[in-house]
């Protein structure tokens, strides 16, 4: 372990400063733990999605969000690597240059609906501008919002801006969702389409959630109402369990603050539900991976470095 972490530390020294979190800021992994799952574009037995459809889905993002990073001060550039197999999401910066990285490998895994592909679009800007709590490297925080946060950013405010304009009542009448969902969804809205848009979100943390699920090879199957009973001592910033994350897609589906009332950098309860507000706990990030006032983000189990180490490009 010492010898790990004397060349991590090397190799984090030789980095110009400017580009020292520039890498993947989830250490040696992405959305999920490094895995060497290959979906190439052109192997059989996946889902339906396309090169347009996933080109359409990062574009509908990126115009709605590209205006939003350069309020503050960064530059958006999603890269769509379409051709290549990884079963993977990233975020980097490099300056003022604020990278998502898309994958057609996750793309086409046969967990992932448009909709939950969508939320890996939104996670990983989470990353960028989803506030507090931060990933930690060993002597401060990064610029970088932490796992559970971004998938909590994801559903609260991301999904919601992505689906604002579409027929979701129309969407949402052909999908099998949960009884527990929408009678979740009508204990916090009251208008057709913003229940559909929380059935629709939750639907997509459900997709995403089952990725998780099959890339841990897990056999329980997720639900909406039977969550993750583990409780951290303190903020936990690396992956939560795949339960634990699709009940956080699920709170941010379900807390009913405007999106246009922003996450902060600095204010750890704006423009989220918080249990010291006395919101519905099922609103608030849940206690699996989140401490609340906890502004940092401890290490949890495993993760890998907090920092990036170098790997082989892969053929």
């Amino acid at each position: 372990m010492l010898k790990q972490l004397l060349i991590a530390l090397v190799v984090t020294l030789a980095m110009p400063f400017n580009q020292l979190y520039s890498c993947d800021i989830h250490g040696r992994t992405g959305i999920v733990e490094d895995n060497d799952l290959w979906i190439g574009p052109h192997d059989k037995g996946i889902n339906s999605m396309t090169e347009q459809e996933f080109n359409n889905v990062i574009s509908k993002i990126e115009t709605i969000y590209k205006p939003l990073v350069r309020d503050k001060g960064g530059d958006l550039h999603v890269e769509r690597k379409w051709d290549d197999g990884t079963v993977n999401a990233s975020a980097q910066r490099f300056g003022n240059k604020w990278v998502v990285n898309m994958y057609g490998g996750l793309a086409r895994h046969e967990a992932i609906t448009p909709d939950g592909f969508a939320m890996v679009v939104c996670h990983e800007l989470g990353h960028h501008i989803g506030g507090l709590p931060k990933k930690k490297m060993f002597w401060s925080t990064t610029w970088a919002a932490n796992e559970g946060q971004a998938d909590y950013f994801a559903s609260l405010k991301c999904m919601r801006r992505y689906m604002k304009d579409d027929d979701n009542v129309a969407i949402v009448e052909k999908m099998d969702v949960p009884e527990f969902v929408t009678k979740k969804c009508q204990e916090s809205f009251s208008t057709q389409d913003e229940l559909a848009i929380c059935k629709r979100n939750a639907m997509a943390g459900l997709s995403l959630g089952n990725l998780f699920k099959a890339l841990k090879k897990l056999d329980k199957p997720l639900k909406f109402d039977t969550p993750d009973p583990a409780k951290v001592s303190t903020t936990d910033s690396n992956h939560p369990a795949p339960q634990c994350r699709l009940d956080t897609y699920f709170s941010g589906a379900l807390c009913d603050k405007e999106v246009s009332d922003g996450v902060s950098e600095t204010d750890i309860n704006k423009g989220v539900c918080v249990r010291e507000r006395n919101e519905a706990a099922i609103k608030t990030r849940p206690l699996c991976w989140f401490k609340p006032n906890d502004q940092g983000g401890g290490g949890g189990g495993g993760g890998g470095f907090p920092f990036p180490l170098p790997r082989p490009p892969r053929a």
